[in-house]
């Protein structure tokens, strides 16, 4: 046999295995080479099988395709994997620093001391308050508006002319006047705290006033007749 007679007998071969195979129980059909797969076809598109159950090929081209019917090894070609994709990853939150609140000022502590004369409260030897001395001690209240008082201490004095218990008395019942009035006005009672000291704390030094009782002497000595007044507390801002 030479190498010519190869592809034309191999075609002959074939048509003639599937015309027994036809005739071997196979349904008559027209046999044409396959268009795709290079196995034989019949004019309905069918692969005959012989009754070994063999595809048969037409003997051109490339080997045939592999499939279930005609390849006892066939092995399903391998379905791609969807691949996976994983989701964008989450922002991380991103930290806001919490405004630090300004911090306010320390509020300031105030102490203010007040002097005021006794004769602008009183008349001479006198508790009742004066026109004048009320209103010396609403410019006082006036004042206090700008403090939050905690504590308010007035201290009532008297001159050396007199007994020690007339003077005492009259200390205390001058700066009990001046107590009510600034309740009155306003003045919390329980922040107020009130005392006499008589003539023992005198401004006027010795030798400064001589003399007998006189209008002379009752002038020099106007400054140990006092009302001290001091208050403790915070000072406002505005």
């Amino acid at each position: 046999m030479t190498k010519s007679f190869t592809k034309q007998n191999l075609g002959l071969a074939a048509a003639v295995a599937v015309a027994l195979g036809i005739l071997s129980g196979t349904a008559a059909a027209q046999v044409t080479p396959a268009q795709d797969s290079g196995y034989l076809t019949d004019t309905r598109g069918n692969v005959p099988i012989s009754g070994y159950g063999l595809c048969w090929h037409d003997g051109f081209g490339p080997p045939p395709i592999s499939t279930a019917q005609c390849d006892p090894n066939f092995r399903p070609a391998a379905q791609p994997v969807a691949k996976l994709v994983e989701p964008a990853p989450a922002a991380k939150p991103v930290a806001v620093a919490a405004a630090t609140p300004t911090a306010l000022p320390a509020p300031m502590r105030a102490v203010q001391k007040f002097t005021i004369d006794a004769d602008t409260l009183f008349d001479f030897d006198k508790a009742t308050l004066r026109p004048a001395g009320r209103a010396t001690l609403d410019e006082f209240v006036g004042k206090m508006k700008g403090i939050d008082a905690e504590m308010i201490n007035a201290v009532g004095h008297a001159d050396r002319l007199g007994s020690d218990s007339y003077n005492q008395r009259l200390s205390e019942q001058r700066v009990g006047a001046v107590k009510a009035y600034l309740v009155s006005a306003g003045i919390e009672p329980n922040r107020m705290h009130t005392e006499g000291k008589g003539e023992s704390q005198p401004v006027t030094k010795a030798g400064e006033c001589l003399g007998g009782k006189s209008a002379k002497l009752i002038a020099c000595l106007q400054p140990d007749r006092r009302v001290d007044i001091e208050v403790v507390g915070t000072r406002i801002t505005q």
